[in-house]
């Protein structure tokens, strides 16, 4: 099997990384985390200009007919830039699930205006003590006047202050822990009775508590329209979540490898009685453990892509087996950084510190090292 790289791919990882090291310096990254929007909104004009939101989707809907390796591609490269743009909000988990889950007309209507930058999407999805147990998910939409009367909290939702539109998983029939009867809904965070409450990250990024307090919204609201689109989108938000964790598996990647190459040039200059302490050989030994951690994580999310492309619904086990790679490796990888960094590792002047959280949220995100441990042994 061929693990190269294709002539379009080594285009797009160059286009990256220029792109890092031209506009994503880390006191200018600081800066943007620091500001109200919470990114850069020149950089994110740059990014639709490049063509990095048309990737994943169809040229019928003006994507670029992108792969997930396409994808694999550009976020471990924009991993080493500290990518806080709402890219993956918008990209995978609003406009996939719209590709996968919509009307023609939605499709029409969403994906052409996310691709040109006009639309931003945020996916509220995540309850308290759902634990990416999706069909736990208990928010009420009730039918009501031809439409629908949404009624519950999401919390941690993605990119939220900056969406013009909101993708809201309710229910609209059985139980909490039913597979069946979970609904998407398309909604303007502006409409009457949604209280969005915002807040920065620990790693620096965006995300908000939202409060639906008899949310009237429209039957074409719904994403798959009428009763098509009722109830069944569990499938569809199974998939948009591997997707997403192979995404953020990827940044994974490349924010370690940038950690190993940062804490590699470090014990070249850094001298101790006189010497570099990268000629110390316990030292040694020790970012040869980082480096096999990142080139393993690497194979892994390999394998998972592959496994994903040749068959998305039966690509669970490989996904849940790079989360908790990504999720142990990332660990030792940033804890190794920031100790051989010393005092000045611990300090929020130091870019080791912001990548090492970025890390442990990833981990946290779509389901922790336990939460896919437990999912793993469950498909063996």
């Amino acid at each position: 099997m061929d693990f190269s790289l294709s002539e379009e791919q080594r285009m797009l990882k160059d286009s990256a990384a220029r792109f890092v090291k031209k506009e994503c310096q880390f006191e200018r990254r600081r800066e943007q985390m620091r500001s109200p929007l919470g990114y850069c909104d020149k950089q994110w004009t740059q990014m639709v200009e490049l063509g990095w939101l048309c990737i994943p989707f169809s040229e019928k809907y003006d994507g670029l007919g992108g792969s997930l390796e396409d994808i694999m591609v550009l976020l471990e490269e924009l991993g080493k830039g500290l990518m806080v743009e709402p890219w993956l909000s918008t990209v995978i988990l609003g406009g996939r699930l719209v590709e996968m889950l919509g009307t023609e007309q939605q499709k029409r209507e969403v994906i052409p205006a996310v691709c040109g930058g006009q639309m931003k999407l945020a996916l509220a999805y995540s309850e308290v003590g759902i634990r990416q147990q999706l069909a736990a998910i208990a928010m009420e939409a009730k039918p009501r006047d031809g439409g629908f009367v949404l009624n519950g909290e999401k919390v941690l939702v993605l990119s939220a202050q900056t969406a013009d539109q909101l993708l809201v998983v309710a229910r609209t029939r059985g139980n909490a822990g039913d597979e069946h009867g979970l609904t998407v809904f398309l909604v303007d965070p502006n409409t009457s009775g949604v209280t969005l409450s915002g807040y920065a990250t620990v790693d620096g990024y965006r995300a908000a508590n939202i409060i639906f307090d008899n949310v009237q919204v429209s039957g074409s609201s719904v994403v798959g329209g009428g009763e098509a689109g009722l109830g069944n989108a569990l499938e569809s938000l199974q998939v948009v979540m591997n997707e997403a964790t192979l995404a953020v598996g990827a940044e994974a990647v490349g924010l370690m490898d940038l950690l190993y190459q940062a804490t590699l040039e470090y014990t070249k200059t850094r001298k101790q009685f006189g010497v570099p302490i990268g000629k110390f050989q316990v030292l040694q030994h020790r970012l040869v453990d980082v480096f096999m951690q990142c080139e393993q994580s690497r194979s892994v999310l390999l394998m998972a892509v592959l496994h994903y492309v040749e068959n998305p619904k039966e690509s669970n086990k490989s996904v849940s087996g790079l989360k908790v790679q990504i999720g142990k490796s990332g660990r030792q990888v940033g804890q190794e950084a920031i100790q051989l960094h010393g005092g000045m590792g611990m300090t929020d002047e130091l870019s080791v510190g912001y990548y090492f959280k970025r890390l442990t949220c990833i981990d946290a995100l779509f389901g922790n090292v336990d939460f896919h441990l437990a999912r793993y042994a469950e498909l063996v």
